[in-house]
């Protein structure tokens, strides 16, 4: 059984449990062969998964390599990388066709590179981003295994007593960057189809939260600053970082091709009225809020992962606990707000 501490003290102890492989994933990586590449390493997500699979391999093979690919605009997230025996940095810009022609061929490729934010001012770096880099990493690297991270986006909003939508369901996606990232699947499933010796998974993530980030985060930070809370996206989905990171390196033996759909979040539809009241009981504030409840919102389905693998380690009120002690204790964040009340897509 996995120990978790009652709080979290310092981002030395939150990076040891967000980047902390399980047994299970250990024991399902032992049967993968071949070493890694992690394409997108340096973002919100990447540095937890390259720490996780270099922490990993330290149980199976210390040989193993794990490439780390970005182009680490932050310094010290190099630096930390870099400080693992078994992991290699590479500073690239995958939008260089040559940079990625030049990446070493690698049997299993975990594919992180996207952009959401910023998709209105400059949409036509969201669609290289999304589209175009996949498409030249995905005709680079024909005979390798794949995870490709995708988004709930991909999915319209769905009413909340569906139970979200499922990995069977029509996409629909609203707004240019969902279209984005349905496109970024298209071009995916497409070349692996082709290449024949390619596989690959794609997981639709809709959220994953840590404590300096996330959903959750944004609503606590209203409470805390007694901001008011927009009522109008009503519900949502969340899953602790270090559980979806565990997820996503365990679904890699389910690879195939075509590839593998799988949608990855926590198990409840969760009422964003009744989080901010539960901060509200933690910070002793009383949330104020605005907008009128909407029946439908962004919601994922992942009972498909919890019967492949089993539910999360960590409950949405762990999650609830240790941001609020982090918050009140003065933690850091990353002030990167998540948008995740915005309904017409537009990102």
């Amino acid at each position: 059984m996995e120990l978790f501490p009652e709080k979290i003290k310092s981002e030395e102890e939150l990076e040891e449990i967000l980047s902390r492989p399980y047994r299970e994933t250990i024991e399902d990586l032992k049967h993968i062969d071949g070493d890694f590449m992690v394409l997108g390493a340096g973002g919100k997500i990447g540095p937890s998964l390259v720490m996780m699979l270099a922490r990993a391999f330290e149980n199976i093979d210390p040989e193993r390599k794990i490439y780390a690919v970005s182009r680490f605009s932050r310094r010290n997230v190099l630096n930390k990388l870099s400080s693992y025996k078994n992991v290699i940095v590479l500073e690239k810009d995958l939008s260089d066709k040559k940079s990625v022609e030049d990446l070493p061929e690698v049997r299993n490729i975990i594919y992180m590179v996207g952009r959401k934010f910023g998709t209105e001012e400059d949409p036509g770096l969201t669609w290289v981003t999304n589209v175009y880099i996949p498409a030249l990493v995905i005709e680079r690297f024909r005979r390798s295994r794949f995870i490709i991270y995708s988004t709930g986006n991909v999915y319209p909003l769905v009413h909340v007593s569906t139970g979200g939508s499922r990995e069977e369901d029509q996409p629909e996606p609203v707004g240019e960057y969902g279209w984005s990232a349905l496109a970024r699947e298209r071009i995916v499933s497409y070349f692996i189809r082709k290449n024949r010796e390619a596989s690959g998974v794609i997981i639709r993530l809709n959220y994953a939260c840590e404590l300096r980030y996330g959903v959750l985060v944004d609503i606590a930070l209203k409470v805390f600053n007694e901001e008011p809370i927009d009522l109008s996206m009503t519900y949502f989905n969340v899953i602790w970082q270090g559980d979806a990171n565990n997820y996503v390196l365990r679904s890699l033996k389910l690879a195939s091709n075509p590839p593998t759909i799988l949608n990855l979040t926590g198990p409840e539809i969760v009422s964003v009225k009744w989080v901010a009241e539960e901060f509200g009981k933690r910070f002793g504030k009383k949330p104020v809020f605005i907008g009128d409840p909407k029946p439908d919102a962004l919601l994922n389905n992942a009972s498909k992962i919890f019967r492949l693998f089993g539910y999360p380690k960590i409950s949405l009120l762990q999650m609830i606990d240790w941001i609020s002690e982090w918050i009140l204790s003065g933690g850091s964040l990353y002030n990167l707000p998540t948008h995740f009340d915005v309904r017409d897509g537009r990102f």
